[in-house]
């Protein structure tokens, strides 16, 4: 049984004492600053995790690429001013092939090697996505498109509680496929909060014959309510237990985060349980949490600095 009482899924292993795993390859998610106090609070946060030693990190596109400049100046400062391997998200909305394109062939050139293909999110307001005349239609058009620019890596994603706007599982499944075909090495999945979506959806990929690494993306909650509101619109359910814990602590921030850091750690440790060795986080921008689950799940920082200690709570 799990611990809510409710029946555990056969074959899913129950979660090793803390510490008794080897540590996980991780990699860290961020948004590209709006304001020069955004923009400092973003650096901190990569200062405090760089030394953890992440596969790579990504820097998003806002809704309908309306961050794309900020996302190159934050992708390209940090291969230039890090040891960091920095991947930018690149999408098709709002933007011809060969708008595209250009944006690609500067990454390349300014030593950027990584791409994480999208479709994209529509502008605010217009409804449902509709693809740009002469753009890119779909993420595995993008990543067709990316291929033939240059020979970047390419990750795009995936989705354990099917796309919003998929047919049913099996087209979602299609989807995936369409897009490793292209050209795509890895996937990196929209989070989730129960273990049991992942891994029943790994055995849907793993029996459709698709054997790429499949990523699991971690968010840690902090704004309860404003995640419930965000998950409505992607399909990401958000189970009763998890509304159990979070009931009450409107006015609290300082427990939410504590909760925040609890939820996301048992999330990892049963994955990695069940033989998961890498996560993706979205971090939010939040350097404190996100380096309090991975001290959990066993990484320290690369060079032995002797950092302090984070607070979970930060």
């Amino acid at each position: 049984m799990n611990r809510d009482g409710r029946p555990r899924a056969p074959g899913f292993a129950v979660p090793p004492r803390i510490g008794a795993r080897h540590a996980p390859q991780v990699s860290f998610e961020f948004f590209p600053p709006g304001t020069e106090e955004m923009e400092a609070a973003l650096w901190s946060t990569i200062e405090r995790l760089a030394p953890l030693g992440p596969r790579f990190v990504s820097v998003t596109y806002g809704a309908g690429g309306a961050t794309r400049d900020r996302t190159h100046a934050t992708v390209t400062r940090i291969e230039r001013d890090t040891e960091l391997r920095a991947a930018a998200h690149l999408t098709c909305v709002a933007a011809s092939r060969a708008e595209v394109d250009a944006v690609a062939l500067r990454y390349w050139n300014a030593g950027i090697r990584h791409v994480v293909a999208l479709r994209g999110d529509p502008p605010k307001d217009t409804g449902r996505y509709t693809p740009h005349p002469g753009g890119y239609a779909f993420a595995s058009d993008l990543v067709e498109g990316l291929k033939r620019v240059a020979d970047f890596e390419i990750t795009v994603a995936a989705y354990p509680e099917v796309h919003p706007e998929a047919r049913d599982e099996a087209a979602d499944l299609d989807n995936l496929k369409r897009k490793l075909d292209a050209g795509a090495t890895r996937a990196i999945t929209q989070y989730f909060f129960d273990v049991e979506t992942y891994l029943r959806y790994l055995e849907r990929v793993r029996a459709a014959g698709i054997d790429v690494p499949v990523v699991p993306g971690i968010l840690p909650v902090t704004n309860f309510a404003q995640v419930k509101r965000f998950s409505a619109m992607c399909g990401a359910r958000v189970p009763g237990w998890m509304a159990d814990l979070f009931d009450g602590l409107d006015e609290d921030p300082e427990t939410r985060k504590l909760v925040a850091a609890s939820i996301a750690a048992e999330q990892c440790r049963v994955l990695q349980a069940n033989g998961v060795d890498e996560f993706h986080f979205y971090t939010l921008n939040r350097a404190n949490l996100t380096y309090a689950i991975a001290r959990i799940l066993g990484l320290r920082p690369a060079s032995g600095d002797a950092a302090a200690e984070p607070d979970p709570a930060g």
